[in-house]
């Protein structure tokens, strides 16, 4: 096997999404395994520069993981020749400079999304990628869950018929802080700091209706801060300037309507975190990020709507189990390995930044929807 080395500078990686998913459960692990197989006699090995703002807190990180590469001058690092990546999961504040810098220096870039505050600074990053030749890609994990890829499959199989809705709820009580640590860090909740759900979870709905049910062609959402008062990393008040919850429904270029409710001021009673309800004119699924249940039209019960008697059948125990026919790894490292081969061989990879504009874009009009009460299209992006 010949190894072909990749130098990745990793930015943002001190937190806890960077940290965890992309450089323990991706970079790291495809380490772990004698790196990416690229099937030809080639074998790819990833090698992290750490990069981030607080110098102890990388030295640690690299001191922990065996690691020797790591700074916090960014332009020092984009200006070294052998550093062929450049991933960035900062603060969405600080994303699109830092963005601009890799592609004016030569860099392929992959992110976390959103890619930019607004809908113009996301197309720019797309157009200025391509203009300068460069590789790109944004993080779109949550099509890699199993949950998702069985509803994919039963999509492409065409067990629905007609697709008629979906109906996603997500999340979770986030403390606030005071007499329990927050789970998610405080700048989510202060809109100067780019924070607030709809920025950080229409993209996600985003690109899981465009690849799972169509374009989306029209959003209608109510935005709120349900939580206004939390407590940051050092136990100060302060005020949540940044929405906390959003309720949207999205007309599909196909006709079918998805409504999604995202909160992190809801308590959880259903069986994952996020789960996805399909309904269509040959069957219904729930999928979360695991597991997936259907229910064909030939098995569907009659209930009959009577207030003044208890139900008699257990609805849930009346589907069932989709298999998992298959073995699937972490949705990060699986995307990354696409990435990488992206990167090496010049294989088809579909989530640029273009898609990462899209996801800007219905968070955008979203906010303005929920600001004007009124119902927005969605104009289809190109660059």
């Amino acid at each position: 096997m010949t190894r072909r080395t990749v130098r990745i500078a990793m930015n943002g990686v001190t937190g806890r999404m960077g940290h965890r998913q992309h450089l323990v459960r991706s970079i790291l692990a495809i380490r772990e395994q004698g790196g990416l197989d690229l099937g030809d006699g080639r074998v790819v090995w990833p090698e992290p520069v750490l990069v981030g703002r607080r110098e102890h807190a990388l030295r640690e990180l690299a001191r922990r993981h065996g690691l020797t590469e790591w700074s916090t001058d960014l332009d020092a690092v984009l200006a070294d020749g052998t550093v062929d990546v450049y991933f960035d999961a900062q603060a969405t504040s600080a994303r699109a400079d830092a963005i601009r810098k890799a592609i004016a220096a030569g860099k392929h870039v992959y992110t976390e999304k959103p890619t930019a505050t607004d809908t113009a600074a996301a197309l720019d990053l797309a157009r200025l990628a391509r203009a300068a030749g460069v590789r790109h890609g944004v993080v779109q994990d949550k099509l890699f869950l199993p949950g998702l890829r069985k509803l994919k499959r039963l999509v492409d199989g065409g067990f629905f018929g007609e697709i008629l809705s979906v109906r996603g709820e997500f999340g979770y009580w986030v403390f606030e802080g005071d007499w329990q640590e927050a789970q998610r860090p405080s700048w989510n909740y202060r809109a100067e700091d780019g924070g607030g759900i709809v920025v950080d979870m229409f993209p996600h709905w985003e690109y899981v209706l465009h690849e799972l049910f169509g374009r989306v062609c029209g959003v209608t959402a109510h935005v709120t801060t349900h939580v206004p008062r939390r407590w940051d990393e050092d136990g100060k008040p302060y005020a949540a300037t940044a929405d906390d919850a959003a309720y949207g429904i999205f007309q599909l270029e196909s006709g079918a309507v998805a409504q999604i409710n995202s909160s992190w001021a809801v308590r959880v009673h259903r069986d994952e975190l996020v789960e996805f309800q399909v309904d269509g004119t040959h069957g219904s699924a729930v999928a979360g990020l695991r597991g997936c249940r259907v229910q064909h039209r030939s098995a569907t019960p009659k209930p009959v709507w009577n207030p003044d008697a208890p139900v008699t059948e257990a609805f849930r125990d009346q589907w069932q189990e989709v298999p998992d026919n298959a073995g699937f790894d972490n949705g990060f490292k699986a995307q990354w390995e696409l990435f990488l081969r992206h990167v090496v061989l010049d294989e088809p990879f579909p989530w640029d930044l273009l898609a990462g504009a899209r996801g800007v874009q219905l968070a955008e009009l979203g906010l303005k929807s929920s600001a004007e009460g009124r119902r927005y299209d969605v104009p289809e992006l190109t660059l």
